[in-house]
């Protein structure tokens, strides 16, 4: 997500009809009622008999836990020339109906840099993991200039205190959505120092849906990952894999955290048009942890 600027088992998954945060209205967004867009199809999710559940946030409290979260405040093109602000504010970053909720605005008539506000959340200096298996439930947004992700960074990061710079902490993207591209693909990559200290990446390997947009409902995003790879999965399908065993890959074998953001525009996310509408939204309705038994 940071890019160069700052930046198998197969698991058993089974979906089963059920209402859940379905024809509920979301705060302050009478645009969207007639929409029911918080409805999804509950995930009856089961990881596998090898995976024991270390760590999760299911959101099913009133407020956002801040024992697991930080809401990052940061001014508007701080990153990759990304023209969203930042910022902690309930209207950006808040739970409905056993989700968070990350809620990006356009705050005035034109489209460019600080033209927007939107939410920023990570486990940096609360939880941090290294190997296991990382999964969430989450429906993405939607249109051109629009960059959700769900991805981790090193824990020793220097942009929350740590005393390593990117790419020399690392970076884990379990999930890149590009709006201007595809709105039914995303992507997997890992970023990294070389044996020169220079920024390298595996290289970004997409997933595209059959049929639809990730817009569309609810899917289940995964990371497995050991002291030797790396495998991406999503509803259960791998479909990309990384060997972390060369001398070059050490960031990957410390501490990392969790991350889920929503940037607008900006240098990968490409311009927004009038097509694009807002609010945007980026709905989680878990993230979890798990260690091989």
């Amino acid at each position: 997500m940071k890019k160069l600027f700052y930046k198998f088992s197969i698991i058993s998954i089974s979906l089963i009809v059920l209402i859940s945060c379905k024809n509920k209205e979301l705060k302050n967004t009478t645009e969207h009622k007639e929409k029911n867009i918080l409805s999804k199809t509950e995930t009856q999710y089961k990881p596998g008999e090898e995976w024991e559940l270390t760590w999760s946030d299911e959101f099913d409290t009133e407020t956002i836990n801040e024992d697991n979260w930080t809401a990052q405040v940061l001014k508007a093109g701080n990153f990759n020339d990304e023209w969203q602000r930042y910022t902690n504010s309930d209207e950006n970053v808040y739970i409905e109906k056993n989700c968070l909720v990350i809620k990006a605005i356009h705050k005035s008539d034109v489209h460019g840099m600080d033209q927007y506000t939107s939410g920023r959340m990570h486990t940096g200096n609360k939880q941090s993991f290294k190997y296991g298996k990382i999964a969430a439930n989450i429906k993405l947004p939607q249109g051109k200039g629009i960059w959700p992700a769900f991805w981790m960074l090193g824990a020793n990061i220097n942009e929350i205190g740590g005393d390593t710079p990117w790419p020399q902490s690392g970076e884990i993207d379990i999930l890149e959505l590009y709006g201007s591209n595809d709105d039914s693909v995303i992507e997997a990559n890992i970023h990294y120092a070389d044996s020169t200290n220079m920024h390298e990446q595996m290289g970004a390997v997409p997933f595209k849906l059959k049929k639809g947009k990730f817009a569309d409902d609810f899917h289940v995003f995964e990371l497995e990952w050991d002291s030797e790879t790396m495998t991406w999965f999503v509803d259960g399908k791998p479909f990309a894999s990384a060997s972390i065993t060369a001398e070059e890959l050490s960031e990957f074998h410390r501490e990392f955290y969790i991350l889920l953001n929503l940037a607008v525009g900006g240098t990968y996310a490409g311009r927004l048009d009038e097509t694009t509408k807002f609010p945007q939204y980026m709905f989680v309705d878990w993230v979890r942890v798990y260690k091989k038994r």
